[in-house]
């Protein structure tokens, strides 16, 4: 079966940092591109970033850009996001999911095919 096992949030005060991990089975890890994305309550679902287990390649959000990065270790079947100046508007519920598809210009989307439970993030003012 496939799993993605995300861990890593937690309480931070604005400007601080946190790492998410996303661990993942039961597939080849490098035959996806696999991503984050979060959902607060009420709110739609916004991806958040994509990397390409083959070759590298991030896509960031434009709300994250600059403060986010995405990595993956491919030794552990381990994709992080690595969140820095955090901000109260990225209080969200955190989720890794595959595949995620990336476009010419930066711009990305999921398929959503698969997902795990979401770790919690929450940046105090």
């Amino acid at each position: 079966d496939v799993q993605l096992q995300a861990s890593g949030g937690g309480l931070v005060q604005a400007g601080g940092s946190l790492r998410l991990s996303c661990a993942a089975s039961g597939f080849t890890f490098d035959d996806y591109a696999i991503g984050w994305f979060r959902q607060a309550p009420g709110k739609e679902r916004e991806g958040v970033s994509c990397i390409s287990t083959n070759d590298g390649s991030a896509y960031y959000a434009d709300s994250v850009k600059g403060r986010f990065t995405i990595s993956s270790d491919n030794a552990k079947n381990t994709v992080y996001l690595q969140m820095n100046s955090l901000k109260p508007e990225d209080t969200s519920v955190y989720y890794c999911a595959a595949p995620c598809r990336q476009y010419s210009r930066g711009s990305f989307d999921f398929e959503y095919d698969y997902w795990g439970q979401g770790t919690e993030v929450t940046v105090s003012s």
